[in-house]
């Protein structure tokens, strides 16, 4: 195998690999093999083999070889190579063209070199042809459709003819168009909301000028506008924008789920022509990589060639605006580089799969069980026949005989059960707003084992709010900010002398450094606000906007005198919430941002007075570094200072030595607060020109770049003045913490899932309280190959009951060589939280959860980057909210707040299991009782092949006689709402699944074999003459039955079923009159009749109801201690 492998050069280490064991260099093996050796990390005894296998496949633990024989081949082996055929087959139809990298034309379609995939959004699930073979395969591959459909075929044979063809093909037809007529509304749901999508118009540019343009009909090398407000219909380049800047901001909420806001660069030799009609007059092209997932980066160049020397300009992710994004300031023109199935979006959303409820599979089984008893009773009866004359008919017809073994109207009252359950759920008045959009799997919202949940808009509202400011010895919290308030205003309104005494104290801390803590020390409160305020509103990535009035294209001009600076007409823009709210606060206070653009920024004091700032240098904060910076030089006195704020633990090295910064930072972290330290330092001009010289050349150099720039901004990182602390709170949706407690003490694991910073999902954690107050965080220190994946495994192994935290990079190292073991330590925790998860990586670890503990898993979120997870969960649940409604529509319930999910999965999820259990082994129990009876009947006779029972009383027993009393139990409950809520513990047991399974099957199995054999015989000893008799007497004794034993069944009475019962008992007796060919009419109007039946009935429930008696007195249910 290994000399298969390809050999690459090795490019590019530090990247991310994809899950692809055979492409890992072997490089490392050598050096980590002796210390992996040491450390064992398998649950097992069964260490690893550490050779270079080990390197190119799954762990020996997860493989575990089955010997394949006829066996394997009856159970279950033969529908593995059907779907093995069957995948190869659709595989070779549609087989999928390779990526390739691309050169597309500015403007010029028609120009591409091979055809591009049509600007299309597609969610459905078929066509028009293969609508109607899909639907069938969906439904016959459920063993009980399937035995049916084999059934009602074999009626068409002359010598197999039991009774009237209706009586099996008016069923089964009615299953098949109820299913046919639900799946074809479903698909011309979604057929509209793709229509709708794929129509909306946008301006093309043409060498005509503007032309309007279908979002579908959009080609690879086509100019498109986009206006404010406007989803970007594919992937672009940008290439214009109205704004002066010659950027824009995106929302890119709906691709990674982040609600703040991005920047996005103009191609600058674009940006820079004369008139938008000068982009077709120029000669230029852009080379694109090949479409790939990720959505964090892009590699491509812009080439201009007719000018001379050839223009060359090098894309990045900044000038690149993916589709399903949102245009959110300006006016925007880009050429499309990748169109429908080549997105990001779509490459990051997975197909829909079709979802089959677990209640479903467990009753898929037991007919099977019923199947082989049936085969096993029909042998039976043909061996005691002695095998005489062609038994082998005698064998088929017997099955057919005793086929009411297993219902047809199983499936029809499972699937009307399912439609009541849905239209509960959106009837409920405490969850306003719960759309069921999958109406075949509401059982699966109580059997949940795994919650997977978004964060941004899931837990949280995504509005940050300021909390605390500490400045060392006092702090500031929400009742106390109109002192700071007041000392801005004195501040500056002592003219500048506080101003520049401040500023001179902090010169001093950087001139002589021996003489730090005198300035200190004189500092006033009053100066130390002042500065710490200051800093705030400078050290910042956020443009003010605003809305322009008198313009046309949406353009602001700063430089005006007379600009509109009114509070009302400004709005932030930013790429983190928490910048705005620091921004927005500062404002509060008096210091306001009023405008800045590439080079300056310009503030506003209390007084109107405007504060012009040129910013020299930006350092952007990365999650490397965990802290951005800036460097300002105030217009005014030429004063050149270096702020920055960072989290605490890359600042605490950076500032001066202090007492109070990390208690504070844990007290704040405690509240649930995003805590943020500035510092600052001022700098004279030969140390700053000294900086940026080298700072320049940093840049400019072609090995190492990033790693020569970080070291050049970490020289001016020293002894910096600590100024203040901050603390913003994310507030989290209403009721978020019971409601966490709530599903925690239902028994379900709770996993954050999150595309957002580690320290920010930790935050939320704790001030969710998914992480309870005495359990330890263990954060996952990253990894970047398998020796250091080994490592950290063996340190969290060590960690008792805490919560993990873990980066998707990290995540995604630990599953490529750990998987198994990784799974196995993290489903141990009692909450699991992934950062920076792609959309993509989202699905994978629902799919792993499933795979590894084969539990049921429900994902829920808000946005378009959850619906790939919300798709592969058992149970997707999506939240209309401010991220727009693509997760809600994917979804297989929406629901408008978090805290509707403890309610639709405590009270409804709850009661459709149980009530679903106990409808699916009735209706078992139904066919049973009857199969009982033939048997003993045929035995009696001879062995026979005779019906008992023919034509309407049959399809009237399990239709009009018994139906409505069956199906009332969709409304039995066991406990009221109110106690299920209050008392969460009770879900615990349904994830068991106790309330269906062989046990209680076996149980309704031998009552059917009693109620059965008393029944017929019964009727053969008390019938005197005539054998129809026995037939009236049996079968009005199985329908009184059937009715009794509904109401031993039904733990809460409902008005509609005793209308049930008694509509069914009245639909019997009235039917009586005319049923002339099987009854005679004349005795079953006799006073003997009436007694002979009692009696059976009598006998065949009473004890029944006294061993119910006996147990609910000795033994009774966890719930039924409640309600007492």
């Amino acid at each position: 195998m290994a000399d298969s492998i390809p050999l690459h050069p090795v490019r590019n280490l530090q990247k991310r690999q994809e899950y692809y064991p055979g492409r890992q260099s072997r490089y490392q093996v050598e050096d980590e093999s002796s210390s992996l050796d040491e450390m064992p990390l398998m649950m097992s005894e069964e260490g690893f083999e550490n050779d270079e296998s080990d390197y190119h496949t799954l762990p020996r633990a997860r493989i575990t070889q089955k010997k394949r024989g006829l066996g394997w081949f009856v159970f279950g082996g033969w529908k593995l190579l059907c779907t093995s055929c069957c995948d190869c087959l659709a595989n070779i139809c549609r087989r999928k063209k390779q990526h390739k990298a691309r050169t597309v034309w500015l403007g010029h379609p028609e120009k591409c070199e091979e055809k591009y995939p049509r600007n299309a959004i597609k969610n459905q699930k078929y066509n028009l042809i293969t609508f109607v073979p899909g639907v069938l395969y969906q439904q016959f591959k459920f063993f009980l459709n399937l035995y049916f459909l084999v059934v009602s075929c074999s009626q068409f044979v002359p010598s197999l003819k039991i009774g009237y063809l209706y009586t099996y093909w008016a069923p089964l037809g009615f299953v098949m168009a109820v299913t046919i007529v639900r799946e074809a509304l479903d698909e011309f749901r979604r057929y509209q909301r793709d229509e709708e999508m794929n129509s909306q118009l946008y301006s093309k540019l043409t060498i005509r000028g503007k032309v309007q343009v279908k979002s579908s009909d959009i080609q690879v090398g086509d100019l498109i506008i986009v206006e404010k407000n406007q989803r970007i219909p594919a992937d672009m380049i940008f290439l214009r924008t109205s704004e002066k800047s010659g950027a824009c901001f995106v929302r890119t909420d709906q691709l990674d789920g982040e609600t703040d806001w991005k920047l996005r660069v103009a191609v600058c030799c674009t940006q820079r022509l004369p008139a938008l009609g000068d982009l077709f007059t120029i000669s230029a092209h852009v080379y694109a990589q090949k479409p790939q997932m990720d959505i964090h980066s892009f590699e491509g160049t812009f080439t201009r060639e007719d000018s001379d020397p050839s223009i060359h300009e090098s894309l990045s992710t900044e000038n690149a605006l993916w589709a399903s994004t949102v245009v959110a300031s300006g006016t925007v023109i880009g050429v499309v580089i990748y169109t429908g199935k080549e997105t990001r979006s779509v490459m990051n959303t997975s197909n829909p799969k079709n979802k089959v409820g677990l209640l479903d599979l467990e009753l898929n089984r037991l007919t099977k069980a019923l199947f082989l008893a049936l085969v096993v009773l029909s042998v039976v009866m043909v061996a005691l026949q002695g095998f005489v004359g062609p038994w082998y008919r005698y064998l088929f017809r017997f099955i057919l005989l005793f086929s009411y073994i297993i219902p047809i109207s199983l499936r029809v009252n499972l699937d009307m059960g399912k439609a009541a359950y849905g239209w509960m759920i959106m009837r409920d008045d405490n969850i306003p707003g719960t759309v069921v959009r999958t109406s075949t799997i509401p059982e699966e919202l109580g059997r949940l084992v795994y919650l997977l949940t978004d964060k941004t808009g899931t837990l949280t509202q995504n509005e940050m709010v300021f909390k605390r400011l500490h400045l060392g010895t006092v702090s500031y919290g929400t009742d106390t900010m109109d002192e700071i308030q007041s000392h801005i205003i004195g501040s500056y309104a002592q003219g500048n002398s506080s101003h520049s005494y401040s500023t001179g104290s902090s010169a001093n801390t950087v001139t002589n450094s021996k003489t730090t803590s005198a300035p200190k020390v004189r500092k006033s409160v009053h100066s130390r606000i002042h500065e710490a305020v200051k800093a705030i509103a400078l050290c910042h990535n956020v443009t003010p906007v605003y809305e322009s009035r008198a313009g046309v294209n949406g353009e602001t001009e700063y430089a005006e005198a007379d600009q509109d600076f009114s509070d009302e007409n400004r709005t932030y823009q930013a790429s983190s919430p928490d910048e705005v709210a620091l921004v927005q606060w500062t404002q509060s206070v008096g210091l306001t941002l009023v405008s800045r653009d590439l080079s300056s920024m310009q503030l506003k004091t209390p007084g109107g007075q405007i504060l012009p700032f040129i910013i020299l240098q930006v350092f952007p904060f990365t999650s490397e570094s965990k802290r951005m910076g800036i460097i300002v030089r105030d217009d005014s006195s030429g004063e050149i200072t270096f702020y920055m704020k960072g989290a605490d633990v890359a600042m605490s090295s950076i500032v001066q030595y202090n007492d109070w910064l990390e208690e504070e930072c844990g007290n704040m972290a405690r509240e649930g607060l995003r805590t943020l330290v500035v510092a600052k330092k001022s700098l004279t001009e030969e140390q700053y020109q000294d900086f940026e010289n080298r700072y320049n050349q940093a840049k400019l150099s072609v090995h190492d770049r990033s790693l020569k720039v970080a070291a050049v901004v970490e020289s001016l990182e020293r002894e910096m003045e600590l100024l203040c602390l901050t603390g913003v709170e994310d507030q989290l949706q209403a009721d978020v913490r019971p409601t966490l407690e709530m599903l925690r003490n239902a028994g379900i694991k709770i996993w954050m899932l999150t595309g957002d910073k580690l320290e920010t999902a930790t935050c939320i954690a704790k001030s969710s309280h998914l992480v309870s107050r005495n359990q330890d965080v263990h954060i996952f220190r990253p990894v970047m190959n398998r020796g250091e994946a080994h490592l950290e495994l063996n340190a969290f192994r060590r960690k008792h009951d805490c919560t993990l935290v873990i980066s998707g990079d990290s995540l995604e190292v630990c599953l490529k060589y750990y998987e198994h073991e990784f799974v196995e330590l993290a489903c141990q925790c009692p909450a699991v939280v992934c950062c920076r998860c792609s959309p993509t990586q989202k699905a994978q670890i629902v799919k792993l959860l499933q795979l590894h503990t084969g539990k049921r898993t429900c994902a829920i979120g808000d946005g378009g980057n959850d619906v790939s997870m919300i798709q592969a969960a058992d149970c997707g649940i999506g939240i209309v909210g401010k991220e727009g409604k693509q997760a809600s529509l994917a979804a297989d319930f929406s629901i408008t707040q978090f805290k509707h999910i403890g309610r639709l999965l405590m009270v409804h999820g709850r009661n459709s299991y149980k009530r679903s259990a106990a409808l699916g082994q009735f209706v078992i129990h139904r066919g049973l009782i009857i199969s009982t009876m033939q048997a003993i009947f045929s035995s009696v006779f001879y062995f026979a092949s005779v019906p008992l029972y023919q034509g309407f009383l049959m399809v009237g027993y399990a239709t009009i006689y018994t139906m409505f009393p069956v199906f009332s139990l969709v409304l039995d409950q066991d406990v009221k709402p109110e106690t299920a809520i209050l008392y969460p513990e009770l879900y615990k047991d349904l994830t068991k699944g106790r309330s269906l399974s062989f046990k209680t099957f076996l149980i309704w199995v031998l009552i059917s074999m009693y109620q059965g054999g008393i029944l017929i015989y019964g009727a053969l000893v008390l019938f005197e003459s005539e054998f129809v008799h026995v037939v009236a007497i049996s079968f009005t004794a199985l329908i009184l039955t059937e009715l009794l034993m509904v109401a031993l069944t039904i733990r809460t009475w409902h008005w509609l079923m005793v209308v049930g019962e008694f509509l069914s008992l009245g639909c019997y007796v009235a039917s009586l009159a005319f049923l002339n060919e099987y009854f005679d009419v004349a005795f079953i109007t006799t006073v003997t009749f009436l007694w002979k039946v009692s009696a059976i009935t009598l006998v065949s429930c009473l004890p029944l109801y006294i061993l119910k008696y006996l147990k609910r007195k000795f033994s009774p249910p966890s719930y039924s201690k409640l309600t007492s």
